[in-house]
């Protein structure tokens, strides 16, 4: 299970609890990369202010690490997994850029 406090949030769309789980099992492949990891907060947010289906959706992810924070705001997608993946793959790339630079 996670050590790291992770923070969900969804704005402006449903919960989802696949979806919260999904993200749950991301953040944990996180910790594997750099166990120091201090915090986690996911933002996902279904944009525009017409809410038709179809509207892209933007995750972004804050990462705090010692003496320094990761910051990811993906470009949007109409998947949400897609958009979550994509934000995860860039978190976990800047991730291994921090703890190689320790």
């Amino acid at each position: 299970s996670m050590q790291t406090p992770l923070q969900i949030t969804f704005r402006d769309m449903p919960h989802s609890d696949a979806l919260d789980t999904h993200i749950r099992e991301k953040a944990q492949k996180l910790e594997q990369v750099f166990s120091g990891l201090i915090g986690c907060r996911v933002v996902v947010e279904q944009s525009g202010k017409h809410h038709q289906q179809g509207n892209p959706f933007n995750v972004r992810i804050d990462l705090t690490v010692p003496g320094s924070e990761i910051v990811v705001d993906r470009q949007e997608n109409a998947d949400v997994y897609v958009a979550v993946r994509d934000a995860f793959d860039a978190a976990k790339r800047q991730l291994e850029d921090y703890a190689r630079q320790l």
